[in-house]
């Protein structure tokens, strides 16, 4: 059975928000679309940009968790996927991805032997590690299992929570995992992720430098010992610039700009223009539908809390001036319509306030052209948070 036969087995509005085919009017809501040809231009745009600088990209699929959008990056020169979990891993890898790195700690002995049963369906498989007690733990599960885990020794470069912060003590962790059986010393996890977010290109290009500086340290220290950091890895949709161009880093873990979110977009270029207004276009969005206008200055639509994430702040209404997105509740969102024009069932389209979050509380993207509903494509790792 083919996609589209078995698509066209499921239900509208019970098994799914719509079909290939519809009119993006009738798509029932709340739901994620995707705007294909703001999707295709973000991704080719990456890849264009990792092959000029020299640099991989390894795509984050926390964001996406979608197998479909990851093959599109790969398309585009993406080199593997990021995840955070062991069984966002293995979504991928049974999938056939083969580069996967969990860049992350993974502590418990049922997570570990998952993860070491991985590279058995031909992947390769890296993690971080910021402990010493972890590496003995690795090496025994994959000896078990015969298979050959890699490691990058995590720095904590400003976003105080895992990694460690001095380059002895990456020395130390790296040495070990080179002694041990069934592990590879591959290199460095580097992301900075706590400025990822700052209005200010210069603020955030600070906040590098001294990452930068730090990681520097630690390759050469490395290499010191004869020890080569294979991979140096990190950056994200509002760094990869400043990693690009240090001559330290050689891989990227970019993933919002695929889709661009409210909070990524309200970030500064060099240049002090939103980055959603030139850098990255907005592919993602929450389709509702206006369902009251009961009062006349306040419309409610369908998407509330159980539609998104608003850790980042609320969304905002794409493409409409005069109205906004003010507050939420489980089942509804309230929208400030001063002029009374939005109607019932008028459908909007909303950015979320941070799209990773979001996409994991939804179970397809459909995926819109023109007008028309092109393809679904399933969260593929939606709710795999262990």
């Amino acid at each position: 059975m083919n996609a589209l036969t078995s698509l066209a087995r499921l239900e509208v509005g019970y098994d799914v928000p719509a079909l290939p085919g519809m009119d993006e009017a009738n798509i029932q809501t709340p739901c994620l679309i995707l705007d294909l040809d703001a999707l295709e231009r973000n991704i080719k745009k990456m890849g264009e940009y990792a092959n000029a600088h020299g640099m991989r990209h390894r795509a984050h699929g926390k964001m996406h968790k979608s197998v479909d959008v990851l093959k599109l990056q790969m398309k585009f020169g993406a080199v593997g996927v990021c995840c955070q979990k062991v069984s966002e891993a293995e979504v991928f890898v049974r999938a056939g991805i083969h580069d996967v790195l969990v860049s992350n700690q993974v502590r418990d002995p049922v997570k570990i032997d998952r993860l070491a049963r991985l590279p058995m369906l031909g992947a390769r498989v890296i993690v971080c590690v910021d402990d010493l007690a972890n590496v003995a733990d690795l090496s025994a599960a994959a000896q078990k299992h015969s298979t050959t885990i890699e490691c990058l020794v995590e720095i904590d470069c400003g976003a105080g929570r895992c990694g460690v912060r001095r380059s002895e003590e990456v020395l130390e962790i790296a040495k070990a995992i080179d002694a041990e059986a069934g592990l590879k010393f591959t290199g460095i996890q580097a992301y900075q992720g706590a400025m990822q977010h700052i209005e200010s290109y210069e603020q955030r290009k600070a906040k590098l430098d001294v990452a930068i500086a730090q990681v520097a340290d630690a390759v050469s220290a490395l290499k010191a010992i004869g020890l080569e950091a294979e991979l140096v890895s990190g950056g994200g949709t509002g760094s990869y610039y400043f990693e690009s161009n240090s001559g330290v880093y050689n891989e990227l873990q970019c993933g919002s700009y695929a889709f661009m979110d409210a909070d990524y977009g309200r970030i500064r270029d060099r240049d002090g223009k939103r980055i959603d207004q030139g850098e990255w276009q907005n592919a993602l969005f929450i389709l509702t539908s206006v369902m009251s206008h009961a009062k006349p200055h306040l419309a409610v639509v369908d998407a509330g809390l159980k539609a998104q994430s608003v850790d980042s702040g609320l969304p905002f209404v794409y493409g409409r001036d005069g109205v906004k997105y003010i507050k939420c509740s489980d089942e509804h969102g309230v929208i400030e319509d001063p002029n009374g024009v939005l109607k019932i069932n008028e459908k909007l389209r909303l950015v979320p306030g941070h799209c990773d979050p979001t996409c994991n509380v939804h179970d397809w993207y459909v995926g819109v052209r023109n007008g028309k509903v092109e393809t679904l494509w399933p969260i593929s790792a939606r709710g795999k948070a262990y």
